[in-house]
């Protein structure tokens, strides 16, 4: 079979289809009671498209009764345009409208006796060519009024009219531009093109479905209105079907060079072009240029709130073991809004600074032990304004943030925006967020959903505080419960040593055993009333009165309590006086240097140093253990009753740490992971009256 019979099959069934289509529309179209005068008019030029496209099944597109029928479609269609224009008004106001669908209407009507002219030409003459040219001309001019006519009518609508004319006014003008291209080609090609014949029926009822919608009194207030997804998807694959489209044009157009050479470039081609779709297509760049132009040219709001929202509440209320902690569900719930692959959360400290909590994905550099100064923080604080750091970058200050910014987020390139966290009128937190792979200016949806969503994750943030701080307070009451009952044994303990001391003296006939008793047990009540002394006055620390104390030799008798059981060297040890309170110091040093003890493998050993700096005396324990993390020295190590040690109380970093700083000094770690850890301990010296400048207590620096 040729591929015209093929060809003449498919204008078959392409105009059967259309008749059904149109027939069916019609009908829906005019249901109901009262149909007003335009769905009178739109049901009046289905119904002659119907029957258009019925005759033209039955018989050929260039017979008679086809044409005929053609020129009756036609004017079906202006008389729906006028019915419009009077359904809006506007036919006494724009007075060149009836006089033009007069103009075209007598041009159709012409269209049968140029049928018989031709056809008498064709019976006497023997020319035919010149009618056919003009009648394809006619119904050239006769398209073009109406698209003009049709873009008149919607683009000069009122606002609200454009809502009820936009499915009429599309429908009307789509159906115009397929009669446009089809009467193009024929004049051009002095001839119908079968092809396009054969799909005409097809476009025509297409283009009539968006009319029957926009007709229809049930419809009327009908908005198509797909989700983000939908359309996102839809137009991926319209984007992957113009890919293969394009593709196999191209391949077809090199059959142009004949012979084998054809062949084989042909084949070279489908390869190449297929490896580069298998490696193009899925991938994720692709994915979000498309994602980005679809929201920006499609919707008129560019975020789904209500998707938004459940993936908001999704992220952040995940709380099985194998999620990643609040804080840092608390940046992706942000990044995601704004397709950053990665950020960073910082917090206040005790100085009002941000430190680092918590990062996720951040492919930046290293952030400082104090991220920003507690100028920035009140600058965020008391305008919860929304940076974009492109634009400090570019000269831009719009409320003074080029002052307060830090050095190093300038200075690093990923870093794209921040977003504050506010919790009634309190600043929780600043979400620095890395730059998406489509960079693009923040407008007002942004800044009003991201700031919504900060509020949101500001309260999540305030309620996971405050449950910590519950659970602390809890673990604290139960600590003090214990410490009660390890007083009270050991109050009685001593009581009884005590005693005994005071009945030993009474035999004194015996003096080796009296010496030797009473030296026992003087010096055993001493250290158990000590003991009491310093229980008893656990958390006082700040009323006790500093007083220079000889630190070099302070680490030397903490040194020698561990010469018989641990190897513990001291170093250099530089003479230095320091403000501290004794026990205090003797207590913060034990708690250190049996951390280090505990930390380290094989009796490896743990070495002391005391050094003069400016202002101030300095202390490193150093042991060559495990190490720590990161992540632990920021949130764990100073935290009560977080330990790495089974069964471990977790609270000899903590109480060194508010031991130092109640002495005005400071503890600062550094530590790597396999390579071990070093504590400093600053205090300031008893020969100036200025003490040392601190930053957070108890500051982590890794190294």
């Amino acid at each position: 079979m040729s591929g015209y019979a093929l060809w003449e099959i498919f204008g078959y069934w392409s105009h059967l289809g259309s008749a059904i289509v149109c027939a069916f529309l019609a009908v829906w179209v005019c249901r109901g009671d009262k149909p007003n005068a335009a769905c009178r008019a739109a049901c009046l030029a289905l119904a002659v498209t119907a029957v258009w496209a019925l005759i033209t099944a039955v018989y050929t597109p260039l017979s008679l009764w086809a044409r005929i029928a053609e020129s009756l479609r036609n004017l079906g269609w202006m008389f729906l345009i006028y019915r419009l224009f009077e359904s809006d008004g506007r036919h006494r106001t724009i007075r060149p409208v009836r006089p033009v669908l007069m103009v075209l209407a007598l041009l159709e009507v012409a269209q049968p006796v140029l049928l018989a002219a031709s056809d008498y030409l064709i019976s006497v003459v023997g020319k035919p060519i010149f009618a056919f040219e003009t009648t394809v001309v006619l119904h050239l001019l006769v398209v073009i009024g109406a698209l003009l006519l049709t873009h008149n009518l919607y683009a000069g609508s009122s606002t609200s009219s454009q809502a009820d004319l936009r499915w009429p006014a599309a429908a009307i003008a789509a159906m115009w531009v397929v009669e446009l291209n089809y009467y193009t080609v024929t004049y051009l090609a002095n001839g119908v093109q079968v092809e396009l014949a054969a799909i005409r029926g097809v476009a025509l009822a297409i283009a009539a479905i968006p009319l029957a919608v926009g007709m229809s009194r049930a419809t009327h207030d009908l908005r198509f209105m797909p989700s983000r997804d939908v359309t996102f998807q839809t137009l991926s694959l319209v984007v992957i079907g113009l890919y293969f489209l394009t593709m196999v044009v191209i391949a077809r157009s090199l059959t142009w060079i004949g012979g084998d050479l054809a062949k084989l470039t042909q084949v070279a081609f489908l390869f190449i072009a297929s490896v580069v779709a298998l490696l193009w297509l899925p991938s994720q760049r692709l994915r979000r240029w498309l994602k980005v132009k679809t929201l920006k040219h499609l919707f008129q709001h560019r975020y789904d709130y209500r998707a938004e929202w459940l993936r908001l509440t999704g992220t952040i209320s995940r709380a099985t073991s194998e999620i990643s902690p609040l804080h840092e569900r608390v940046v992706r719930a942000l990044a995601d809004i704004t397709d950053s692959p990665g950020g960073l959360l910082l917090i206040p400290d005790s100085h009002g600074g941000m430190t680092l909590a918590a990062r996720w994905k951040w492919q930046g550099g290293d952030v400082p032990a104090i991220a920003a100064d507690a100028r920035c923080a009140a600058f965020f604080a008391s305008t919860g304004f929304i940076c974009n750091l492109d634009d400090i970058r570019e000269g831009i200050d719009l409320r003074g943030e080029t002052e307060v910014m830090p050095g190093w987020l300038l200075k690093d390139s990923e870093a794209w925006g921040i977003i504050p966290l506010q919790h009634f009128e309190r600043l929780t937190g600043l979400v620095i967020l890395s730059r998406p792979p489509h960079v693009r200016k923040l407008d007002w949806e942004d800044f009003d959903l991201l700031r919504v969503v900060g509020q949101q994750l500001a309260s999540y943030m305030a309620e996971y505080a405050g449950q910590e701080a519950l659970n602390e307070a809890s673990r604290f009451d139960e600590f003090n419960r214990r410490i009660a009952f390890v007083m009270h044994d050991i109050k009685n303990l001593a009581s009884q040593l005590s005693l005994l001391a005071r009945n030993a003296e009474r035999h004194i006939e015996k003096p080796e055993f009296r010496t030797d008793m009473l030296t026992t047990l003087r010096n055993s009540a001493d250290k158990l009333n000590a003991l009491l002394v310093r229980l008893g006055r656990y958390g006082s620390h700040g009323n006790d009165k500093l007083e220079p104390v000889a630190l070099d030799a302070c680490v030397a008798r903490v040194a020698a309590q561990y010469e018989q059981t641990y190897p513990v060297l001291l170093g250099e040890s530089a003479p230095c006086m320091v403000m501290a309170q004794r026990e205090g110091l003797e207590q913060a040093l034990v708690h250190l240097v049996q951390n280090a003890i505990d930390a380290s493998r094989d009796r490896a050993p743990v070495s002391l140093h005391v050094r003069n700096e400016a202002g101030h005396g300095m202390v490193e324990i150093a042991d060559m253990g495990e190490g720590m993390s990161a992540e632990f020295i920021r949130s764990g190590l100073f935290k009560p009753f977080v330990s790495s040690r089974q069964g471990g109380f977790g609270i000899g970093a903590f109480e060194a740490r508010e031991l130092i700083v109640m002495m005005r000094g400071r503890l600062d770690v550094e530590s790597r992971e396999g390579a071990g850890t070093r504590f400093f301990i600053r205090l300031p010296k008893a020969d100036t009256d200025n003490s040392i400048e601190t930053g957070e207590p108890g500051k982590a620096e890794v190294a």
